[in-house]
This record gives structure tokens, C-alpha cells and sequence, in this order.
């Protein structure tokens, strides 16, 4: 720092405004005056500048040449970047000069009206007497505006621009001069997505061959990775202070923090790291967000709210488990594994494994399950519900086609039913198949007829091809025998038997023949070669013959354990008959290919079909009134 200072210059342009007035005093000690101007110690900035610069004004003195924004990010810090000094000192230039502040001049400004953040003042000719006493015009000193503001209490936010222009136009009128500056409001906590895998795609579906579904969508449920970053929280940023006219400063309002942990659901976790909070999937599954909160969760079961329409998902092809609260409108599919509807279905369910659960009605659409239960706790109507290997239970059902291995129905109205075991509470104008049939009450509905078949299984073919395998099986076991018997007639012969037994000796070591003997004992085995080849042949043919009884036992043994299953009861039993009903003997065959197909595991149009061709069966029973029961062993009628 240079410890130069420079006095006030006599031809100064204030000179002529203060001849009278003695010389400024030295400024403080933060104030340094130089050769090229005056200069604000940096290491001082703050209450400690703003009290030195407070002490030049009240000394009657101003800064000649001032930069007024200099002096604002000196004293307050607001503005542009200060500029650096040339040799590198930490100074920076505020003014030319210190020069007096006459009281004539003083008198030239008037007070400033200050309201709502805002200072008016009242621009008009000034004038000055002269030596003489007289009056005459003078201007206003931006630089002496500055100061004077300053000890009327206005010590931020000045106008040059507008106090320049007032000054050189000379025309009175009232102005704004300075201007509060409000606060800058800063940003609350928010959370942003980092991933565009949370996005859905409503495009239309590109099928194998190039072709679009327009009746599906791209991605409607987004999946992700496990350790896949989903959300990243971006912390609250501090607003900018702002400043009274007075130089106080105006801090802003604390944006709001926002709690992470709240986003967080299960399946997923925060991870903090240097470069932020991040909300990470736990696992492989699909995204979802809980509906009237912020709760994001990864699992394997799918959540919609929306409802399946054209408009909303389109159909549907998951990969797991999905849970609806709206309806599935008309023709539409949704296909999954566990599927669960809170509201009403009209369109078309396919699981291919799982449980289906409609929670309320089911309108003229289908539930299907490949391998699980259907149960649908509202009415069904006009509908199709079918379970192949599942069990099938319902509330109500009207005009409905229904399949399972075991179907539980509390009212049936105008259905066709088939399965292994059927149980129903009430029956009206229904056809119903099954091997076990129970029914609490049974009448006809309108013009259409109660008709109940009992599927008895005639095991007729399967018995005759177990015993056609069990026949063959035993020929298996005499051929054997007789290839054996004749191998045993070939080594009791002598010299087979003798050559035999020396051979083992000769194998194990435990006999060393002598040169001598060698060509008597390749003698003895070709005169026994042509013995030994058929020996072996005939042991070939016992091998051969036992793998085939072997698979023919396994045949027989499958075979056997289908014949098994169905020789369970077959039975029906109805407690109160209302109306006219028939009940008959319905024989189906047995399948005996080995597959898992079911009587009832068909087509629902194929069910239909079956149980009208069905009113030829042998008949059972036909009454209005009472009771029945049968079973494959005791008929009782009442």
C-alpha cells in the first residue's frame, strides 16, 4: 500500500464552491488517498468502511468523481465484481477526490419523500448569491446528491441515471431517485428424476413381424433395475439478502427442505453420497407411485389406478403381478400373472398362473387362470370364467359359462357349468356336468330347463389296453426265461463247462500255463467257440427283452394309476328339488395319453355344445319335487 497522500487540488471543480472552507481532514484510516484517487482498503469492507465513509460525510466533505456502484459492493456487497488494483494491492478506486461540502451547497438539496420502499425528490432551479449578494443560477452536484442523500438516511439504491438526467435537464418536476432492492427469494428442496426409465411410452406396441398393435401401448408400466438411481433430491438454495434504502439489509424468507425419507417405499432406499441424496431401486421390478402422496416403490406387482381402457393402457401383456382399482372397460385384455381388479370388469382376465380376484362384478367379459383359482366376490354376467387346473368361486352368476376343477357357485341362473366337483347353493334353468355334483336347491328358470349330468368315466378302453400290456409284459417274462434255460443247456456241456472254468483260472492269475500247454489249451477253445458265440447272442436277447418289459411295465404302471384315479365316488346330490329337473349318467372316456388335459378343460363354446348334445345320456332321474342322490354304488330317491 502506498503511503502517499495527496491534498486537495486548488483548481479542483469544487474549488469554487469552497474557497472559504477550510482543507478536509485526513479521511479514515480505510480511506487511502493517492496520487490517482481514493481508494477503500478491501481488508476493511464492511461496518468498518461503512462507519469510515459515514465520518467523510459528516465532516461536510463528499467524493468527488465517485463510482457510486464501486461504493455499493464496497459497503454492501451488491453489484458487479470489484475491479482489481494495478499493481495488485488490495485497494479499490471509489473516488478522484475528498472535497468540502460548502454549507451554501448544502442548502441547494432538499429532503428526499420516502414511501413504500421508494425516494421521490423534487427537482427545480437552484440558485447561489454571488460576492455581491446577488442571485444567481447554479446546478445541482451529482457527487454532493450522493452525499446529501446519505445524511438524509438514504444510503443505498440511488438512480444515477434518473438523478443525471433531472440534474442536466434543469426542468422541476418529482422523481424517483432510489429504490428499495427487495430479496431475492431462494429455491425450495426438490426432487427430480434422474432416469428416463420412469417414463411411460403411450406409443403403440411394434409386434415380432414390424406391424403396431394400436390397441396396445409401448411401455405403460415401466420396470427397473436393481441399484437403478430413480430420484435425486436437490438440496434448498439461499435466497439473495436484499437492502432497505438505509443500507439494512432485507434477509429473504428460508425455502422450504422437503423430508427424502417420505419418497421413500418399499423395494427402494436413500443412498447419501458426495454428489447427493439419491433414491435407488432395492430390486428388479416395476415402478410405482402410491397415489395422493409422493411414495415411490419398486416391486413385482404392478398398481394402476387408471383403469385399462384405449385411452388410458390399451391391453395389457405383463410379466407379474397386477392390481387394478379402476374398471377394464369392454374388449379390453389383460393379460399377468396374479391379477387383482378392485372394480367392475367388462372387458377380458387371462392369468397364466397366480390367483384372479375381481373384487366386484364381472360384465359380459371373461377370467381365465392357466393354472390358479378365479373368484370373483361380485355378480357375473353373460361372462366366461374358466380355471384349468384351478378352483372357480362365485357369488353370483347369470348366463354365464363356467369351467374348474372344483366350481363353487352360491346362486347359478341360466349357466352351463362343467368341472370335476360342482357346488352349488341355488340352481335356475342350469347345465350342469360334473363327476361329484352338489346342489342345495334345483328348478327350472322360465323356458329353460334344470338338467344336471353326471360324468361317469367308462374305463372300458383303458382297461382293455392294460390288459393287452399286461399280456405282452408276460410274454416278455417267458421269453426271457427261455433264453435263459437255453444258456444253461449250453454250459453244462463238458467240455463248454471245463473250458470255462479254466479260462477263469487263467484270467485271475491263479493258473500259468507252460508253453507246452498253450497249444492244447487254444485247441480246447476253438473246438468250443461256436458254443460260446451263441451263449453270447442269447444273453443279448435277454437284455434287449428286459429293457422292453421294462417300458412295458411303466406303461402298465401309468396306465394303472390313471385307471385308479377314476374309480373315486362318482356321485350327485340334490337337497330340494323345486321343479321340473332330469339328472343322467354322462360316460366320458378317460384320456390315456399321459396329458394333464381335464373333460372340463375346454373351449367354453365346446362346453355349451357338449351339454345340449347331452340329453340322450342314460337317465337317472326326472321329477318336480323331493330329493336325490346317487353314486356309482347305491341309487336313493325320494
Amino acid at each position: 500500500m502506498s503511503n502517499s497522500a495527496a491534498s486537495i487540488l486548488p483548481d479542483s471543480p469544487a474549488a469554487r464552491h469552497s474557497a472559504h472552507v477550510a482543507p478536509p481532514a485526513a479521511p479514515a484510516h480505510c480511506i487511502v488517498r493517492q496520487d490517482d484517487g481514493v481508494y477503500a482498503d478491501l481488508n476493511a469492507l464492511g461496518p468498518a468502511l461503512v462507519a469510515a465513509v459515514d465520518a467523510i460525510f459528516l465532516k461536510n466533505q463528499y467524493f468527488a468523481g465517485l463510482d457510486y456502484p464501486v461504493l455499493v459492493k464496497a459497503l454492501f456487497g451488491h453489484g458487479p465484481e470489484l475491479p482489481r488494483h494495478p499493481r495488485g494491492e488490495p485497494l479499490v478506486r471509489l473516488a478522484g477526490d475528498i472535497l468540502p461540502f460548502s454549507p451554501a451547497r448544502r442548502q441547494l438539496y432538499r429532503a428526499a419523500r420516502i414511501a413504500d420502499g421508494e425516494a421521490e425528490y423534487y427537482f427545480e432551479p437552484v440558485f447561489m448569491r454571488d460576492e455581491d449578494g446577488e442571485e444567481q443560477p447554479t446546478s445541482l452536484d451529482l457527487d454532493e446528491f450522493v452525499a446529501d442523500m446519505w445524511m438524509k438516511g438514504i444510503r443505498f439504491g440511488i438512480d444515477l441515471e434518473a438523478v443525471r438526467g433531472a440534474i442536466s435537464s434543469g426542468a422541476a418536476g418529482r422523481i424517483v431517485v432510489a429504490r428499495r432492492l427487495p430479496p431475492t427469494p431462494g429455491q425450495d428442496a426438490r426432487v427430480v428424476e434422474v432416469t428416463g426409465d420412469l417414463h411411460r411410452s403411450d406409443a403403440p406396441r411394434q409386434l415380432a413381424n414390424g406391424k403396431l398393435d394400436l390397441l396396445s401401448f409401448q411401455n405403460r408400466f415401466p420396470q427397473v433395475q436393481r441399484g437403478k438411481r430413480l430420484l435425486q433430491k436437490l438440496p434448498r438454495v439461499a435466497g439473495e439478502s436484499g437492502f432497505d434504502l438505509s443500507g439494512i439489509v432485507l434477509p429473504p424468507e428460508l425455502p422450504d427442505d422437503l423430508d427424502f425419507n417420505g419418497w421413500c417405499g418399499p423395494g427402494t432406499i436413500i443412498d447419501r453420497l458426495a454428489e447427493g441424496e439419491f433414491l435407488v431401486a432395492l430390486q428388479d421390478g416395476f415402478v410405482n407411485v402410491e397415489r395422493g402422496s409422493n411414495r415411490v416403490s419398486v416391486g413385482d406387482k404392478i398398481i394402476s389406478h387408471d383403469g385399462v381402457s384405449v385411452r388410458t393402457t390399451g391391453n395389457l401383456d405383463l410379466s407379474g403381478d397386477f392390481e387394478e382399482f379402476g374398471e377394464v372397460q369392454e374388449n379390453r385384455v389383460v393379460e399377468g400373472e396374479s391379477i387383482t381388479v378392485h372394480a367392475d370388469v367388462y372387458g377380458h382376465i387371462a392369468s397364466r398362473g397366480g390367483t384372479v380376484l375381481l373384487n366386484r362384478n364381472l360384465m359380459g367379459g371373461s377370467a381365465k387362470n392357466a393354472d390358479g383359482p378365479v373368484v370373483v366376490q361380485g355378480v357375473a354376467s353373460g361372462a366366461v370364467i374358466q380355471s384349468a387346473k384351478g378352483n372357480v368361486q362365485l357369488q353370483r352368476a347369470e348366463n354365464c359359462i363356467i369351467s374348474g376343477a372344483k366350481v363353487t357357485v352360491v346362486e347359478a341362473i341360466n349357466c352351463d357349468i362343467m368341472a370335476d366337483e360342482v357346488d352349488v347353493g341355488q340352481a335356475e334353468g342350469c347345465a350342469i356336468a360334473a363327476r361329484r355334483v352338489s346342489i342345495e336347491r334345483a328348478l327350472p328358470r322360465g323356458h329353460s330347463e334344470m338338467r344336471v349330468f353326471v360324468l361317469r368315466p367308462d374305463c372300458s378302453r383303458i382297461d382293455k389296453a392294460i390288459g393287452m400290456i399286461r399280456e405282452r409284459v408276460g410274454q416278455f417274462g417267458r421269453l426271457v426265461e427261455q433264453r435263459r434255460a437255453a444258456i444253461a443247456s449250453l454250459a453244462a456241456q463238458p467240455e463248454v463247462a471245463n473250458y470255462v472254468k479254466l479260462a477263469g483260472r487263467v484270467r485271475k492269475g491263479e493258473l500259468v500255463l507252460t508253453e507246452q500247454q498253450q497249444p492244447a489249451f487254444k485247441k480246447m477253445a476253438a473246438a468250443v467257440a461256436p458254443a460260446l458265440k451263441q451263449m453270447s447272442l442269447l444273453n443279448q436277447e435277454v437284455k434287449d427283452i428286459e429293457l422292453e418289459q421294462k417300458a412295458g411295465m411303466e406303461v402298465l404302471g401309468r396306465l394303472e394309476t390313471q385307471r385308479a384315479a377314476h374309480d373315486g365316488a362318482v356321485s350327485v346330490g340334490i337337497v330340494a328339488v323345486a321343479g321340473d329337473i332330469t339328472v343322467r349318467a354322462l360316460d366320458v372316456e378317460p384320456d390315456t395319453s399321459g396329458s394333464e388335459s381335464k373333460p372340463y378343460d375346454l373351449p367354453a363354446r365346446t362346453i355349451k355344445a357338449r351339454l345340449r348334445e347331452a340329453s340322450g345320456a342314460e337317465l337317472l332321474f326326472a321329477g318336480s319335487s323331493g330329493s336325490f342322490s346317487w353314486s356309482t354304488s347305491d341309487v336313493v330317491a325320494s
